[in-house]
This record gives C-alpha cells, sequence and structure tokens, in this order.
C-alpha cells in the first residue's frame, strides 16, 4: 500500500478529511493484522520497540498531513512551527503493548501566526477518526509544570516523556520544565509513590493467575524502580545504576524476568484482541504455545518466578534508593534505642537492617529470631536483602538443622516462611520443597501456587479460629504440636512429581522428621498424616459421613484417635489456606461431625453397629428434660421416625426442637437463617413443589440438602447454601417458598447434560438406603434438573450432599429402598442421562 502516494493525490484533488481518516484507518488495520506474524520473529522488548517505532512513523506521518493540508505549497519547516509531539507512559518507555493507550502529550507556545490550537485539533481529529486508541493531553510550556505538580499521575507520566516529531526547540523548553519538575519536592513524590504502590500491591497479590502489569512482581513494580531512580539520580535506564546500586548479575536475572512478562503481556493483548493483563487460565495453553513452551505447566511455574524475582529485585532496591532521601535525624535516636546487634533494629514489630552491613551467616540470622518475643514480625527491605543475599551451605550442617528445629518450636513463623520466600531461600532451608517453588495449582480449587499455599496453612495452624479446634490443639505436647507444624507446612511437597503427591510428601516429611530427631512413632504418625491429608475433607465433603461403613473405612485408614486428632486440624489449616472463602460454616461442620463420629469408632473397642449407634442416640435424647416433659405419644413419635440417619445428623436437642415445629405446623412452614451462609428449613404436610423451588434458586450454590419423614405426615427438608444473600434477595427468597406450595407451578429447567458413566448407584451401601453419585461438569440448575427427576420417578431422597469446584460437581444422594429402586437401576441411569 503506497500510502504517501494516495495522501497526496487525496490533498492534490481536494479529497475531503473522512478520505484522509479511511485511508489511514485501512492502513493501520493491515498493520495491526500483521502483528501476530511480527511476533513470531521478534517477541519481548524487540516487539515493543518494534510496534511503537511504527506508531511512531504513522502518528508523524499524519502530523505532516494535517500541515501539507493546511500550510499547502508553502509548508514551513517543522521546527519552525512551535508544535512538539510527545509519547508518554508505556509508549514513550517504548514498551507500548498492542491494545494499550497511547498517550500523547502536545506541547506549543502560542504564537500568532502559525495557529497552533488548529493544527493539533486537526491532528486529533485525524488520528481518533483512524481508530487510534488515544489518551491525550494538550499543554502550552508555561503551563506544564503547574499541571503536573497538582497531579502526581501526570508528573509521573510526564518522566517517560519522548520526542516523537515537532520543534526541538519546544522539545529543549519541554525537557527544561522537566528537569525543573524532577528536583521538585522529590521526597514527598517518592513517598507518594511507594504509598501508591502498596495500595496497588493489596488490590493485586500474588496469584495464580497473575497480573502481569499491576500484580506483585509485575510491569508496574519495574517502572516504579526507574520512577524513583529517575527521581532521585536523573538516569535514562535502570540499567544505568548497574555497578553503582547493584551487580550487573542482580541486574541481569532482573531483566530476564522482565522480558518474560514483555512476552506474556503482549501475547495476551494477541490472543484476547483486547488490553488483556491477566494470565487466566483459558488463556495459558495459547499463551505457552506462542512463546515457545512446550509445558503449560513450566511455563506458568516460569511466569509466577519472573513475578517473585520483579519484586525482590524491586523492594530491596526501591528502599535502597529512597532511604538516604527520607532519614529524619529523629530516627537515628530511635533506631539507637532499638539496636539488637550492629547493623539490626526492632522498632514496633518491623526489623531492619543497615545496608551497609555485610549479609550474616545464615544461622547468625535464624538466631536473632528464636531470641525475639514469640510473635508475627514484618520485615524491612534491608532485611529482605540480608537473607537474600546470605550464605547457606549445602548440603545443610547438623547446626543449621538444629537452629532450625529450635525455630520451628516457636509459635509464630508464618512471618518468617514468608521472609524466606521473598528471599529466596526456602527452598535452600527446606530442600523438600526444590520441586514446589512457584508451582501453579490448576485444579479449580486453590488460589495459591504450592509454596505459598504451604506457608498460608501454617498461618492457619497459629491462628485458629474454631474455638474447639484451638482447644485440641491446645491440648497436644510441645513435641506434637511441632510435628504437627512440620506436617502442615510439608504436607503438599510432594507435588510436581508424576508419582502420587502424598506418597512422595510422606517419604520426605520423613526424612525431614528424622533430621529433626523425632521418636519412630511420631516418624510414623507424620507420615500417616501425610499419605491420608486429602482423606478428611474427601469423606467429609463427598461421603455419607453417617454411615458405618464409611466411618469404618475412615478409621482403617487414620489409625488411632490421636491420629484423628492431628489429621482434623491438619484439614482445617489445609481447607483454610486454600484462599477465598473455601472454609464456611458449612464444611465446618461437616468435619466436626465427621471427627465426632470417628472418634466415637476410634475409643470403643467394639463394633458400633448402626442399630446401636441409634439406641445410644435415643438414650441421650430421653435423658433430656425437655423431652420428658413431653406428652408420651409425643415421647413415641419422636422415637419412631424411622430413619436412623435423622437420629445420626442432629443433636439430642435439635431432635427435639424440630419435632416441636413439626408437630405444631398445620399446613406449611419454613424458617430461613442468614448469618455467615442462608439455610432454609421447610415443615409441610401439603405437598412441596421441590422441583420449582430449586430450579427458582438455581442461581444460589447449594451446599447441602437433607429431607426427611417425620410423623403424622410431615416431611422436614433443610437446604445449605455456600453464602448468604442480601437483605432484599432474602425476601425474594421467602417469596419463592410460598410459591412452592402451589403444585401448578412450574419453572424452565436449564438444559443439563449427564453422561451414564459419570453415575453410579450402590445398592449395597446399607439395608434401608442406596447412594447415588454423580461426578460431571459443573451445570446452572443441576441440582434442580436431578430432583425433579427424581420426583418423576417417585424415588424418596433422603439426603443430597453436594460438592462442586469451578469446573466438576460430585453430588451424592441417599434414597430409600422402595418402589424396588435396585431392580430398576437401568432406567434410573436412562432418565438422568436423557438415554431413554
Amino acid at each position: 500500500m503506497d500510502l504517501l502516494l494516495q495522501i497526496e493525490n487525496i490533498i492534490e484533488n481536494n479529497g475531503s478529511d473522512f478520505e484522509l481518516s479511511k485511508l489511514f484507518k485501512q492502513y493501520i488495520k493491515e498493520y495491526k493484522e500483521s502483528l501476530p506474524e511480527l511476533f513470531k520473529e521478534n517477541q519481548g522488548k524487540d516487539f515493543l520497540v518494534k510496534h511503537t517505532k511504527k506508531l511512531d512513523s504513522i502518528i508523524t506521518l499524519m502530523y505532516k498531513t494535517i500541515l501539507r493540508r493546511l500550510f499547502g505549497n508553502f509548508l514551513p519547516m517543522r521546527s519552525q512551527i512551535p508544535i512538539a509531539i510527545i509519547a508518554l507512559g508505556s509508549y514513550g518507555r517504548e514498551q507500548l503493548c498492542v491494545h494499550s493507550d497511547i498517550d500523547l502529550l502536545i506541547v506549543y507556545e502560542n504564537v500568532e501566526g502559525y495557529n497552533s490550537k488548529l493544527i493539533i485539533e486537526k491532528l486529533f481529529y485525524l488520528a481518533l477518526d483512524a481508530g487510534m486508541k488515544l489518551g491525550h493531553r494538550v499543554h502550552e510550556t508555561s503551563d506544564l509544570f503547574k499541571a503536573a505538580n497538582e497531579d502526581i499521575t501526570i508528573r509521573t507520566s510526564l518522566m517517560e516523556a519522548r520526542l516523537i516529531t515537532g520543534s526541538p526547540f519546544v522539545w529543549h523548553a519541554t525537557q527544561r520544565e522537566l528537569n525543573r519538575l524532577r528536583v521538585h519536592q522529590q521526597k514527598e513524590f517518592v513517598l507518594a509513590k511507594i504509598e501508591e504502590a502498596q495500595l496497588r500491591r493489596k488490590k493485586y497479590p500474588i496469584s495464580m493467575q497473575p497480573n502481569v502489569k499491576e500484580g506483585v512482581g509485575g510491569l508496574r513494580d519495574a517502572q516504579l524502580i526507574f520512577w524513583i531512580a529517575k527521581t532521585i539520580y536523573n538516569v535514562n535506564s535502570t540499567k544505568d545504576l548497574s555497578g553503582e546500586l547493584f551487580t550487573e548479575e542482580e541486574y541481569k536475572e532482573f531483566r530476564i524476568a522482565l522480558e518474560l512478562l514483555y512476552r506474556v503481556r503482549s501475547a495476551l493483548h494477541l490472543i484476547t484482541g483486547k488490553q488483556e493483563d491477566k494470565l487466566l487460565l483459558e488463556h495459558i495453553p495459547q499463551a505457552s504455545k506462542m512463546l515457545g513452551f512446550k509445558n503449560q505447566m513450566k511455563f506458568a511455574s516460569k511466569v509466577l518466578q519472573a513475578g517473585w524475582r520483579i519484586n525482590n529485585f524491586t523492594q530491596i532496591f526501591v528502599k535502597k534508593m529512597v532511604r538516604p532521601l527520607i532519614v529524619e535525624p529523629s530516627y537515628i535516636a530511635k533506631f539507637r534505642h532499638n539496636r539488637i546487634q550492629k547493623g539490626i533494629y526492632l522498632l514496633e514489630d518491623r526489623l531492619f537492617a543497615s545496608y551497609n552491613l555485610k549479609p550474616l551467616p545464615i544461622t547468625q540470622l535464624l538466631e536473632i529470631f528464636i531470641g525475639l518475643p514469640d510473635r508475627d514480625y514484618r520485615f524491612d527491605a534491608g532485611f529482605l536483602n540480608q537473607f537474600t543475599y546470605t550464605k547457606i551451605p549445602h548440603p545443610l550442617t547438623k547446626k543449621v538443622y538444629a537452629t532450625i528445629k529450635r525455630l520451628l518450636q516457636k509459635e509464630h513463623i508464618a512471618s518468617f516462611l514468608k521472609l524466606f520466600y521473598d528471599a529466596g531461600i526456602l527452598q535452600e532451608l527446606f530442600p523438600n520443597f526444590k520441586k514446589v517453588m512457584h508451582l501453579p495449582q490448576f485444579d479449580g480449587y486453590h488460589h495459591y501456587p504450592v509454596d505459598l499455599h504451604s506457608i498460608k496453612c501454617v498461618q492457619a495452624l497459629e491462628n485458629i479460629q474454631e474455638s474447639f479446634i484451638a482447644e485440641l490443639f491446645f491440648e497436644l505436647s510441645k513435641e506434637e504440636k511441632l510435628l504437627l507444624k512440620i506436617v502442615v507446612f510439608f504436607h503438599d511437597s510432594g507435588k510436581g512429581r508424576k508419582q502420587d503427591h502424598s506418597e512422595v510428601g510422606a517419604k520426605l516429611v520423613a526424612q525431614f522428621i528424622k533430621q529433626m530427631g523425632f521418636s519412630e512413632e511420631l516418624t510414623q504418625r507424620a507420615v500417616t498424616l501425610v499419605k491420608q491429608h486429602v482423606l478428611m475433607s474427601n469423606v467429609a465433603f463427598k461421603e455419607n459421613i453417617h454411615n458405618e461403613k464409611t466411618l469404618y473405612k475412615f478409621m482403617s485408614k487414620v489409625g488411632d484417635a490421636k491420629n484423628l486428632k492431628l489429621l482434623y486440624i491438619l484439614t482445617y489449616a489445609d481447607i483454610n489456606g486454600v484462599g477465598g472463602e473455601t472454609y464456611n460454616t458449612f464444611n465446618a461442620k461437616l468435619l466436626y461431625d465427621l471427627y465426632m463420629s470417628a472418634l466415637e469408632i476410634a475409643q470403643n473397642k467394639e463394633r458400633i453397629t448402626d442399630a446401636k449407634k441409634r439406641l445410644i442416640i435415643e438414650k441421650r435424647v430421653k435423658n433430656l428434660a425437655e423431652f420428658q416433659a413431653l406428652p408420651r405419644l409425643m415421647q413415641k413419635k419422636i422415637l419412631s421416625i424411622e430413619s436412623n440417619l435423622f437420629f445420626f445428623k442432629h443433636t439430642p436437642q435439635d431432635i427435639i426442637d424440630i419435632a416441636n415445629k413439626a408437630r405444631a405446623t398445620t399446613e406449611y412452614s419454613f424458617t430461613t437463617k442468614n448469618k455467615n451462609s442462608l439455610t432454609i428449613e421447610i415443615y409441610r404436610r401439603i405437598p412441596l413443589n421441590l422441583g420449582y423451588l430449586l430450579g427458582a434458586l438455581s442461581h444460589l450454590d447449594v451446599a447441602s440438602m437433607e429431607i426427611f419423614t417425620l410423623f403424622d405426615g410431615v416431611k422436614y427438608f433443610k437446604i445449605d447454601f455456600i453464602k448468604n444473600v442480601s437483605g432484599s434477595e432474602l425476601v425474594e427468597v421467602q417469596d419463592i417458598i410460598d410459591n412452592a406450595f402451589d403444585m401448578s407451578r412450574e419453572v424452565h429447567l436449564k438444559a443439563v447434560k449427564i453422561k451414564k458413566d459419570e453415575i453410579k448407584i450402590d445398592c449395597e451401601h446399607s439395608k434401608t438406603h442406596a447412594e447415588l453419585s454423580i461426578h460431571t461438569q459443573n451445570q446452572m440448575g443441576l441440582l434442580a434438573y436431578v430432583m425433579h427427576r427424581f420426583e418423576e420417578m417417585q424415588i424418596n431422597i433422603v439426603t443430597a450432599k453436594i460438592h462442586s469446584s469451578k469446573h466438576k460437581v460430585r453430588d451424592s444422594f441417599l434414597m430409600e429402598k422402595q418402589n424396588k429402586i435396585c431392580d430398576n437401576i437401568e432406567k434410573i441411569y436412562a432418565v438422568l442421562s436423557n438415554e431413554e
């Protein structure tokens, strides 16, 4: 496309502005379509520079076109026209990504005879009509200092100003203003940028789906170090400080990490066709392929590692630059008063270290921690610098192992472990972690990579919020607490291998436990706990925990009551370390119920049958004063409730309360509880349109459901949801429940797909109940669809357990063995899978 010739033809023929903008628009479109090929040839910074230079040429040509259009054959030299077109931000840095805004600053002098404002206006209209995504500012040279001084965003973007085209005289005048701005209130500006960065880093924390621009260790952190270096040292590149602020090798590692993030961000923009800066799970396959990675997991891990490297480098060297600028005479006296040893200070639970202090040996640094009062601490970048560059012997010596053991015996070590991670020495102090550093977990469940998840789990163990579990932990001996802390920290260290991570982790923890000098008995407990660390949550969330067979099978793997207690606390810490709201009141109750039921088995040598368990619970109910106060007929009705499961799932007091509400029910009644999560309880004598109810509430995530036939024709329904609802939404839910007693109402069921091989029916579950489980893709309205089908087949569901992740569900339903359902298994398969 001979663009220059076509522009000249339009101008010569007095063509319209629309024709010019259309011509540029087509040219830009063709260029954008060529970008994927350009990316194949040039990735990283090279690609961004080439892209930036191309845009420079387009904007320069647009400017020339406007001048040619306005001045015709009497075109003055561009240097004489008092306008400078300047690139800002990422465009100024020559790091502009494909779908990022093109930030322009137009600086001009208001000289009579040139009509600068008209030229600028025409240029903007042409660029915008041609489809360029502009962010622009227009200032007279004399106005620049005032405008930038009032807005930190403008001042920051001006630090990366670069002339594209226009008058060199205006550009030189602009540079003088920019230098004046650089030295103005440096301390205030630097502190404001650091505060801004801290807020941004809280908003975009470390994640397995990192924001490569704004997140911790992202491109914005790398820009922060340049902004501060530019302000203090007036450098044109961070590299200019190599050999002065940091070594060539340190900068090289930082630059390699930065290069990968440039490549990833460009790939994301090209894949999505928009400004996408978050490496979402669905983009990883294509992004890894574009960047030449054969292994997707390795690619994701490299991105996380790059983020860690940039974060470490930025934290240390930003503070190293800033500290002399912000130091106050009053600080010196404070620090002297709070000195621990030469160059090391403790002030308001934050540890500081002088940058002039050479890195201390690792044992000496760990001894500092051991000598501190037992609580959580924060760490200044100077202290991070000490741990980043300390020398650690390989293999670890007995002295180091002994020091680590003393450190692990402290009640609060999570903040120390996070420091080891930030310093890049976690895997050196704990070699078991070498394979899991920066290892993502794309299972739709975990929010953090393995290393950070492990630290979060220790943090949860040290800050147990459940009073019952805290009491169990308090009862442990000092040695058992240390053992449990090691297991919690190491439980996932076997990941990153082809073998089962629980089996590998058990071998790794056994080696470490022996180095710590534990007995053979405790070593075996640690091995069992790591091997079975997912057992308790799997059984509690996916199986019928009131089933005799399930409980005995569970305890055969756990071992004894001591292991059960340790596993319960481990499971609590593990789930709390996942992130988000994974641990909630619903699964907390399931874990508690499993623990109590399993404990009863562990403490009784004789086998407890369902019948015997029912008699034990009935005895507890009879001993209640509330039960004894009931009429004899009512007592008899309660004890005649057919379902054993009803007695197993409820406390004696709950049984009395439910029975009293059932007795008071004429047609129907219901209650809604909406504290931490929404719970609906329904008592009914008249029919309930359950399909309609679940269909109308299908936008809410159901956690579990139970249905029990009580007495006098009353049925009891309890539906637990994962989250609570707002006040106005609760009113809507209550209206839906009322409407559900109108059997003529129907709700359109969403299309659901279940394959036959995703359904499993166990008719040997117990004498009175069969279990049906569905393991399929997570779909909106799945439960409503399944319950509707059960109603059609007249199958009486006693309880439903819902376990869902982002992509999969594992639901189980306990069915009463009636209407010869076990003789009609094939029909059930066919109806649920739509294969009738």
